[in-house]
């Protein structure tokens, strides 16, 4: 079992850059596929970002070329390196964790985070 704790949200303005942590705790925390995803009011929950076990990496259309996602395994932690923010990227932002697949479908993750807040102020 994994257990995930994101960290790193606040609110910034808008062209700015924020970092989420998302520290994971359990032994195989290497072998999971490992993704981000936001929520914002009123709206479905949207894939970011994921990074497989083996560090092949996916964006999702909104973020690539601003956002950045890197894991090390010896940490137990993700990273989401967030640049060049929009009022659209303001959300609660999930860790996720899977250890079946790997890809932008939430419902394949089997571990959530609480979610941290993101505001991105105009």
């Amino acid at each position: 079992q994994v257990q995930l704790v994101e960290s790193g949200g606040g609110l910034v303005q808008a062209g700015g850059s924020l970092r989420l942590s998302c520290a994971a705790s359990g032994r195989t925390f290497r072998s999971y596929n490992m993704g981000w995803f936001r929520q914002a009011p009123g709206k479905e929950r949207e894939f970011v970002s994921t990074i497989s076990w083996g560090g092949v990496i996916y964006y999702g259309d909104s973020v690539k070329g601003r956002f950045t996602v890197s894991r090390d395994n010896d940490k137990k932690m993700v990273y989401l390196q967030m640049n060049s923010l929009k009022p659209e990227d303001t959300a609660v932002y999930y860790c996720a964790a899977s250890s079946r697949s790997f890809g932008s479908d939430h419902s394949a993750y089997d571990y959530w985070g609480q979610g941290t807040p993101v505001t991105v102020s105009s």
